[in-house]
């Protein structure tokens, strides 16, 4: 039998459907037009870089070209002022000097990439190049302009020190693949150094590391791609960009002071080395962040640290296995975007008498942890008893809630320091805000001369007793 319903339905609408696809065709047009009014808009007026390195190539730009009219155009010409630009062209994924006759339908777009590459000078200051990508339609021209800071740097190779080095603010410095510090000699890096390291490289220390910046010239240590990855949001946000510093076990008396250290695979990794009569490493008012492991992991070594801040990381943000640790106004915190966190925030290894039970050989860990923060996203500790521990605990806000003992002494619990943070936003500030229950927590007996300032330079006891964490609170506040 025959559907009668849909027949009709058939003989209904199928000449209103034929009807409004020839009213919609007769909307769009392949007619060109020639006039001068038929002018093109761009997604912006200057396209700029961020610094330019000399003698590497850019990330692209992407500028995009609308025509507005109802009807097509051709742009005669699409090509920069200069002719001898360090800019160059890809207009719709073909590359060239100058492009012609390249149409663009009524009310579509195209997109142009732009690219950069600086010769090295003799400068070491950033130096602007700029030039205009120019586009002749219908006889109008229209210009848009492309600019960067170009950049010299020193480039280090796969570079093992065969005396002592000394690295300065002069210009950036990029480490590729490694550089070496071997036993016997000693790096030193001066305040203000920006050293970057390319895509897996990273920096080893057999001998000695002297890294002592100052307040407002930290010491730079990060990836070499300094563009953004989204708009206003660089590549700091993004872990794995070089691998990290590695300090071996026979490396003794490193001190990293106003040291500014992110965007790592492997962070700071402090080898075994079973002798707690040195300290291996002293750390100060520095900050060290956003590693897709761990940003600072030491075996059976000596670590002071004072005024750090320790944060970002997919693992324990600080992973520690025995050895001797004296840690003061200090802030522990994750707030990782990329990865479920694995850990807690601060993990303990080779603690109890279980543990020792395991491995004999190297004493049980000392902790002192005092006028300090652990809180953020996961579990802030992953041990909750501490009697018969060398562990301690004085005046620290944790993220958990608890009761105040013999090892955890004047502890805050399970309150939110209020950190000014904003993850969502991809904005990482551990400095506290004005009504954090931080503020005043500290027992000034506590702090030692390493630590009466913090990395911005403020006194810790100009409020009063100091702020617990890494920040102190600025007087007007």
């Amino acid at each position: 039998m025959i559907d009668m319903t849909r027949k009709l339905y058939s003989l209904f609408f199928l000449p209103l459907a034929l009807l409004a696809a020839s009213v919609f065709t007769s909307c769009i047009s392949d007619e060109f037009t020639t006039s001068p009014s038929a002018t093109l808009s761009f997604s912006t007026d200057t396209v700029t870089f961020d610094t330019v390195f000399t003698d590497l190539g850019t990330p692209t730009a992407r500028l995009k070209v609308f025509n507005r009219s109802k009807k097509g155009v051709s742009i005669s010409s699409i090509k920069f002022k200069n002719p001898e630009s360090i800019f160059s062209l890809n207009v719709d994924g073909v590359s060239g000097k100058e492009f012609s006759d390249v149409e663009i339908r009524g009310g579509d777009s195209i997109f142009v990439f732009i690219e950069c590459f600086i010769d090295p000078t003799e400068s070491n200051q950033p130096f602007l190049v700029e030039d205009k990508l120019e586009f002749m339609t219908n006889t109008v021209r229209q210009e848009v302009q492309v600019e960067a800071y170009g950049q010299n740097v020193t480039r280090l190779k796969a570079l093992t020190l065969d005396a002592d080095m000394t690295l300065d603010d002069t210009r950036p410095i990029v480490v590729f693949d490694s550089l070496v510090v071997p036993q016997g000699k000693t790096l030193t890096i001066n305040p203000g150094t920006k050293l970057l390291f390319h895509d897996k490289a990273e920096l080893i220390i057999r001998g000695k590391l002297s890294a002592i910046g100052a307040p407002g010239k930290m010491i730079d240590m990060r990836g070499d791609r300094i563009d953004n990855v989204l708009p206003d949001v660089g590549y700091d946000i993004l872990a794995g960009q070089w691998k990290g510093i590695r300090i071996a076990p026979e490396s003794f008396g490193n001190r990293m002071e106003y040291v500014d250290m992110r965007s790592t695979s492997d962070g700071l990794q402090l080898d075994s080395c079973a002798d707690l009569s040195q300290t291996k490493l002293t750390l100060v008012n520095s900050w060290l962040h956003n590693s897709q492991s761990s940003v600072l992991t030491s075996g059976h070594a000596r670590v002071d640290a004072f005024g750090v801040c320790f944060s970002e990381a997919a693992n324990a943000v600080v992973n520690l296995t025995g050895g001797v640790h004296n840690f003061v106004q200090c802030t522990i915190s994750n707030y990782y975007l990329f990865a479920a966190i694995t850990q807690p925030l601060l993990t303990l290894n080779h603690v109890t008498q279980d543990d020792l039970a395991l491995n004999p050989d190297n004493p049980l860990m000392s902790l002192n942890l005092s006028n300090s923060i652990v809180y953020g996203l996961g579990t802030d500790l992953n041990i909750g008893n501490l009697n018969d521990t060398d562990v301690w605990l004085r005046n620290v806000l944790l993220k958990s809630n608890g009761d105040n003992d013999d090892h955890f002494i004047d502890c805050i619990w399970g309150e939110d320091p209020l950190f000014k943070t904003i993850r969502s936003d991809y904005y990482f500030n551990y400095r506290l805000e004005n009504d954090s229950p931080a503020i005043g927590k500290g027992n000034p007996a506590l702090l030692t001369p390493e630590c009466m300032t913090d990395m911005d330079g403020i006194n810790r006891l100009d409020n009063g007793n100091p702020t617990l964490g890494a920040y102190a609170m600025p007087p007007e506040q």
